[in-house]
Formats: structure tokens, C-alpha cells, sequence
């Protein structure tokens, strides 16, 4: 009978804690999703104007969105060193914005405040990489689930954060900006050494994800009724703390699930069992295939591969490491280890070019057509979605919603954009192991429902504002789920981290092309034609120096601009899924369901 101090450390040394672990950071490394929770602080406390305000909420948007630098990081190194380099960003990008918003050092110059504001935002990336990398290597068969669990949660942290923003900092904002100072870090740091790949079957976890994605459920469902309950009904301190003591019980139920898994478990150790990071968790011997293979069918011993029992000699002769293997050197044993039927499982490299499902590095990845045709898509998506929510505020004035209706519907985005994660990464998963649909498929048909809701949005109907942000939400969360599952699949999980933070660059790109060059400039076209039309049939009125526009027409062309692109982007996905639906079929839908090498030639 194990001590309660033994059960308590095999679970946290488990990899179920990891995905708890992954869980508790992306709750609280969302913080650049609450920029209008303190963007008025920082515009009237440093005394900037719109304009310079937007110059700093892009140079978030760039910080948020472009991780190469935490891929590479983690590819040359280990997961805690990642997520340190992410608190040592967040602490001293938060750290400066709150220095100076309090007036503790002199007001810094613009260039200053923008260096801090991606710093603060470019730290996400870091954690995110960090989590989403570990936790795919962990679960390589349910990557779609766990994708979209991660990137799901990290939906949810801006509606999270705002809820403990409420309990003990109601009104001041520059507490709050305090807050985004220590408690990412604090997480990320108690956290950081529990964030490591461990040994997996084919066949484990798809239980155990499947009640973690229960909760991840019930916490957007608690997160929606509180939202709605807190724009309707007058709130005071008590009811904020108990809705977010509440919260606080339901995110620390994971914990219960790691419990029970860890300790119902029984080790089967499979035939291809990748190599675990570190001595002290594994046995001094791995079991050799042929040993494994007699003890689980004895009779079917005699017809093994005589080059796999060659293979397990050698294995069983080599010492494992007295120390952490760097995610690198881990990517290569696992493949120079990968069992064979005489012509290998993964595509040989023919003639220097690399096969669809092999280990590419980021310039090999860039000399395809596939990852082309993916980027582009996710600018068209992506680019479209981030450009609808960072100007939701202006939507809403210019059709004449009050300040509550837009501070809900901000509110609610993060509830839309968690279903689209969550939910495309668990129905894609299912297609794909069920009837081995390829991922692209599911990228076109959310971009395809996503030129609808822009074209619902562009009628300026009642209620259009409500329905539009609920479809281009959840299809703007689906990319984020979809497209690092899709890079994963097609670019090999080695280069894993630095692929996906390079074609996620596409977002912040698409988003300035449809934000400022067309959505600001037909707003201001527009606003500008209005002012002009007051000051000539309206006698004595004073022109203002301040542009605004009132109707539908204020956003219409860039609606249906946006809703051609996504359409676009629809057909280029369709482009994507056509190259790769027989790789689907062929090699990832039949590795799925293979439950070892093959033992035969």
C-alpha cells in the first residue's frame, strides 16, 4: 500500500499533471485578450491620445502573435527554460506599464511603452509554446484534443482573469495591470518543472482528455452565465467573490481527474515505447521489445522480427542518461528508434526533399507549397476575426449600441472563441480517427461559415451585431485549434513549435492589412463624409477634429471585404486539403489505428 506521499508524487511526476499544469497557465497567460480593461489608465495617465493608443495595442497584437523565438527556444532547449524566459518577460513588460502608469519612474517615451507592451504580450507565446508543445508529445494520437483543450483554455483566461480583476481589484485598473505582473509569473515558475514528455501508448488517454474537456465545458458554461448575470444585474463585492471562488473550485477539478487516472493506471509498457526525459522516473533497464512481446503473448514469440530482437540488444546494452534530455536529442532518439517493416513507417528524405509527415525545419517547411497555402489561409481567417474584436467597440457605437451591449459582447467573445478551439479540435479529432478526414477540410468549412457571419454583420440588421460576433468568433477560435494540429501532421512534431509561431505570424498580418489599411480607412472615409455633410446643412455647427461614424454603411464595404477574403481563404484551404487528403488516408488515419510496428515483412 503506497504512502499518501508516494500516490501525491507519482501524480505530480505523471504525464495527467502535465496537462493539469498546462491547464492552470493557460488560464492566466491570456492577459493581452484584457487590453481594454486597462487601456484607458494607460491613455489618460500618460496622457496619450487614440491614435498612439492603437500604435501600442498593435505592438501587443505583434508581441501576442509572433513565437518563433519560443519555438526555437524549446527546440534547443527544455520546456522550464521556456516558460522562465516567458515569466521574465511578462515580469518586466507588466512591471514597466505599472511603474509608469502609477508614476513611479518618469513617464516613459512612446517607443519605451511599446517595447514594454510586446514584451508583456510576447511572453504569452512562451507559455503557450512551452504547453501546447509538451502536452502534443504526450498525446501524439489525440494532438486535435489537446490542442484544442490548451488553446481553449488560453480563450477562456481573458473572461478568467476579469473574474478575479472583480473580486479583489474592482475599479482599479492599475492594481490590475499589478496582477497581470505576478500571478502569470507566479504559475508559470511553481509550474515550470512539471511541464516534461513522457512515455505514451497509442491507446492512453482519450478517457481521461475526455473528462478534462467535461470541465473545460463547464467552466466556459459557468463563465457565460456569469458574464451575462454581471451586465445584467447590479453586482457588489460579495457576489463577485463568490462567483469567482466558485471559478477558482472548478479550475482546480482537473487536479481530481489527474488523481484518479494516475492512480486507476496500470503501466503496460508498449512496443515502441518512446524514451522517457529523465533516469529517475524510469526504470534502469528498458524492456527490449521481444521481452515485452513474450510477456504479453508468449505463443506469438516465435515469429518476431529477428531485426527488431537485433535492435532490442542493442537498446537493452545502452545506459540511460544520468540527466534531462533537451526535447531535441529526445525528437532524435524517438526517430532513430522508430521500428521498421523493411522500408520504415516515415517517408524516407528522396533526392534532399523531405515527405509530407517527416521532421522539416522551418526553411525546408517554407520551400513547400503546403505551407504556403496553409499561411495564407490563417491570414484570410485569422486576420479577419482579430480585425472584427479589435473594433467591436466602434462597431457597436456606429450602430448605436450602449456602453453595457459592447462591454458584453467583448466579454463574450472569449466564450465564442474558446467553442471554436475546443470544439474543432474535438470533432476534427473524431473525423480524422473515425473516417480519416483530413484536417484542411474542416479549416475550409469554418472560413466558409466564417464569409457568412461577415456577411450578417454587414447588413447592420437587429440584432446582427449578436449573431455576426457568435459565428465569427467560434470560427476564429476553430483556426487556432485547427492550424497547429494541421502543422503538426503535415511538418513532424520535432520543428513542432517553431513551425506553428511561424505561420500563426499570419494572423498579426491580416489583421493590419484588413484593420488599418482597409477597416480604418473606410471608417474614416465614411465619418469624414458625415462631418463634411453636418457642416454644410447644419448652419453655425464647429468643425471637430474628432471623426465619428453613425449607421451601418460605417462598416459595411469592410464586412463584405472581409467576408471575400475568408471566402478566399476557403478555396485555398480547399487547395490544401486536396494536396493532402491522400496522406490523410494513407499514412496518418493508418498509424491511428495501428496499435505497434509491424512485426512481419
Amino acid at each position: 500500500m503506497e504512502k499518501l506521499a508516494e500516490k501525491l508524487w507519482r501524480v505530480i511526476k505523471s504525464k495527467w499533471f502535465v496537462i493539469v499544469a498546462g491547464v492552470w497557465i493557460q488560464c492566466t497567460s491570456g492577459s493581452s485578450y484584457t487590453f481594454g480593461l486597462y487601456s484607458e489608465t494607460l491613455k489618460s495617465n500618460l496622457n496619450y491620445d487614440q491614435s498612439t493608443l492603437d500604435t501600442i495595442s498593435w505592438c501587443k497584437d505583434i508581441g501576442a502573435n509572433i513565437g518563433i523565438l519560443s519555438g526555437f527556444v524549446y527546440g534547443i532547449s527544455y520546456p522550464w527554460v521556456v516558460l522562465l524566459a516567458g515569466a521574465l518577460q511578462n515580469c518586466v513588460g507588466y512591471g514597466m506599464i505599472w511603474l509608469s502608469v502609477t508614476h513611479r519612474i518618469h513617464r516613459p517615451a512612446l517607443w519605451q511603452t511599446c517595447v514594454y507592451m510586446f514584451l508583456a504580450a510576447h511572453a504569452q507565446t512562451f507559455f503557450n509554446t512551452a504547453v501546447v508543445v509538451t502536452s502534443v508529445n504526450n498525446f501524439p494520437t489525440y494532438r486535435g484534443t489537446v490542442i484544442g483543450l490548451m488553446k481553449g483554455f488560453l480563450g477562456l483566461s481573458g473572461a478568467i482573469l476579469v473574474q478575479i480583476y472583480h473580486m479583489v481589484y474592482e475599479g482599479d485598473q492599475s492594481s490590475y495591470l499589478f496582477m497581470l505582473l505576478w500571478l502569470p509569473t507566479l504559475v508559470s515558475v511553481l509550474l515550470m518543472f512539471v511541464l516534461r514528455i513522457y512515455p505514451t501508448h497509442e491507446d492512453d488517454g482519450k478517457k481521461t482528455l475526455d473528462w478534462f474537456s467535461a470541465i473545460a465545458v463547464i467552466v466556459a458554461s459557468y463563465l457565460t452565465a456569469a458574464i451575462i448575470f454581471e451586465n445584467v444585474l447590479l453586482m457588489d463585492s460579495l457576489s463577485y467573490l463568490i462567483i469567482c471562488l466558485v471559478l477558482i473550485i472548478i479550475l482546480l477539478s482537473p487536479m481530481l481527474v489527474a488523481i484518479k487516472s494516475e492512480l486507476d493506471f496500470s503501466p503496460v509498457v508498449p512496443l515502441s515505447t518512446p524514451l522517457l526525459i529523465s533516469q529517475e522516473n524510469y526504470p534502469e533497464e528498458i524492456p527490449c521489445q521481444a521481452e515485452v512481446a513474450e510477456k504479453r503473448h508468449p505463443e506469438s514469440v516465435v515469429g518476431f522480427d529477428s531485426g527488431i530482437a537485433e535492435v532490442d540488444s542493442q537498446r537493452k546494452q545502452r545506459a540511460l542518461p544520468s540527466r534531462s534530455l533537451m526535447y531535441s536529442e529526445i525528437k532524435q532518439i524517438q526517430d532513430a528508434e522508430m521500428c521498421s517493416d523493411g522500408s520504415n513507417d516515415v517517408p524516407q528524405v528522396n533526392g534532399g526533399n523531405l515527405k509530407r509527415g517527416q521532421n522539416f525545419n522551418l526553411i525546408q517547411a517554407m520551400g513547400t507549397v503546403d505551407f504556403w497555402l496553409l499561411f495564407v489561409s490563417m491570414a484570410c481567417g485569422m486576420g479577419s476575426g482579430l480585425t472584427t474584436i479589435n473594433n467591436m467597440s466602434q462597431i457597436g457605437s456606429s450602430l448605436a449600441y450602449t456602453s453595457t451591449e459592447i462591454s458584453t459582447l467583448v466579454s463574450l467573445w472569449s466564450i465564442w472563441n474558446f467553442l471554436g478551439r475546443f470544439g474543432a479540435g474535438f470533432v476534427s479529432e473524431t473525423f480524422l480517427h473515425s473516417k480519416g478526414c483530413a484536417r484542411p477540410i474542416f479549416i475550409a468549412i469554418t472560413l466558409l461559415v466564417m464569409s457568412g457571419g461577415h456577411l450578417i454583420m454587414a447588413s447592420g440588421l437587429p440584432g446582427a451585431l449578436y449573431a455576426g460576433s457568435v459565428v465569427i468568433g467560434v470560427c476564429y477560435g476553430c483556426q487556432w485549434s485547427l492550424m497547429p494540429a494541421t502543422t503538426s501532421e503535415i511538418f513532424g512534431l520535432k520543428h513542432f513549435g517553431t513551425l506553428f509561431n511561424a505561420i500563426a505570424t499570419a494572423s498579426p498580418i491580416g489583421s493590419y492589412v484588413l484593420s488599418v489599411k482597409v477597416a480604418g480607412y473606410l471608417y474614416d472615409s465614411e465619418a469624414e463624409k458625415q462631418r463634411h455633410l453636418k457642416i454644410v446643412h447644419i448652419v453655425g455647427l464647429a468643425e471637430s477634429s474628432e471623426l465619428t461614424c453613425h449607421g451601418s454603411q460605417c462598416f459595411r464595404l469592410t464586412f463584405l471585404i472581409m467576408s471575400a477574403v475568408s471566402l478566399l481563404g476557403c478555396f485555398i484551404a480547399l487547395a490544401l486539403y486536396q494536396r493532402t487528403r491522400k496522406f490523410y488516408e494513407r499514412e496518418i488515419f493508418e498509424k491511428i489505428h495501428s496499435q505497434s510496428c509491424p512485426t512481419e515483412k
